[in-house]
């Protein structure tokens, strides 16, 4: 009843409605970073007018590494997009602007990651601003390839405007969704949105290692002249085990599978989706919404000028995290809220970012951890 042969097709259609795509356009594979590669591989195709890469500054770490790294072979290998000396590498960050975006228009030098900054003294990027960048360097940009929530402030993204926008300036736009898959709801088909990978050991609740999946829009279903890295099982079915030199990848996000995957991972997951299909992605996003606005009201109530949220207050620009700052903190205060049984997260310098999932977090749940973080402060 559960061969492995065909088993990653067990999740294909609930991952499907997690995301908001069509069966044919997700498939679960590899880790998360590994599928941001693979797909940039694709869909990070730079010309001499075209090669900006554009992302936000302050991404999850890993996602800057790998959009840097692709950005560096294209150049070192000369690629048509090189605008720098073979291996003089990246230099955008000896540059400072006050300008809503990193390195200034202006600069010298290699300017092909632009990294999309908040405002002086807010925490935040405005929607406004990232597409009056997108119009204004369209010319330039081959990629637009944010996260969706952003990890650190919580932050969702407009990603329908955003793709928009994209699409009109002529560029590809990708999403790291992996703080959005089954934390808001998603519409990646009716978005237009080229491409998207996660992974699943955050709200889909398999913990580190877990394995990712990814987005293909059907309009890229057949479009077998993409560059991409090939392996065995992203080969037509019908003809995988002939064994055959040539390869026939399968239309669709699965042909760009290399291996075939773990079977004990995508069983976890399997059960983990019966529970969303179970519970549905509206239902948990409206209870969401009422949780962590609970949880902000509770928070403003600690009347404590060094605590403040730097997450959206719009429930449409966040997800279920608050991102918590307190002011001249350190980590001995996120120390001693986990001593009495609150499990979050420290991130340096000052900010405890907390998520009251509805899947598994109540309304005390809430409660408590604003009365434990209360009487934490000293």
């Amino acid at each position: 009843r559960n061969p492995w042969l065909p088993y990653h097709e067990f999740v294909t259609e609930p991952l499907a409605r997690v995301v908001g795509a069509k069966p044919i356009e997700v498939v679960a594979m590899n880790s998360l970073t590994v599928n941001l590669h693979l797909l940039m591989v694709s869909f990070y195709r730079p010309t001499p007018d075209r090669y900006k890469i554009v992302i936000e500054k302050g991404a999850f770490p890993s996602d800057q590494y790998a959009v840097e790294s692709q950005i560096s072979f294209h150049e070192t290998h000369g690629s048509a997009g090189v605008k720098a000396p073979i291996n003089e590498g990246l230099d955008s960050k000896s540059y400072v602007s006050s300008d809503n975006f990193w390195p200034p228009a202006n600069a010298g030098g290699c300017d092909s990651l632009i990294e999309l900054v908040p405002l002086e003294g807010e925490s935040t990027l405005r929607t406004e601003d990232i597409i009056e960048l997108i119009e204004r360097e369209g010319d330039t940009i081959a990629l637009i390839l944010l996260g969706s929530v952003n990890y650190y402030t919580g932050q969702a993204f407009d990603m329908q405007a955003i793709t928009e926008a994209g699409h009109k300036a002529g560029a590809v736009v990708g999403f790291d969704l992996a703080h959005a898959a089954g934390n808001i709801e998603l519409k990646m088909h009716d978005w237009d949105v080229d491409f998207a990978a996660w992974c699943s050991y955050k709200y889909l609740n398999a913990g580190p290692g877990g394995i990712a999946g990814i987005f293909v829009h059907e309009r890229h279903a057949r479009s077998f002249d993409l560059p991409r890295f090939a392996g065995w099982w992203g080969h037509n079915k019908e003809t995988r085990f002939l064994m055959g030199p040539e390869f026939k990848p399968l239309a669709g996000a699965e042909g760009w599978q290399i291996s075939n995957p773990p079977i004990f991972q995508l069983a976890s997951l399997r059960a983990s989706l019966e529970i969303f299909d179970e519970a549905t992605m509206p239902l948990l996003r409206e209870k969401s919404e009422k949780l962590t606005g609970y949880l902000e009201y509770l928070l403003s109530e600690i009347n404590d000028e060094r605590v403040s949220v730097i997450t959206p207050t719009n429930p449409d620009e966040r997800g279920c995290q608050l991102s918590i700052r307190v002011k001249n903190a350190d980590k001995t205060l996120f120390e001693a809220i986990t001593e009495r049984g609150v499990f979050a997260d420290w991130r340096e310098p000052d900010v405890i970012r907390v998520a009251p999932v509805p899947l598994y977090n109540s309304f005390e749940d809430a409660f408590r951890f604003a009365e434990v973080l209360k009487s934490s402060l000293i």
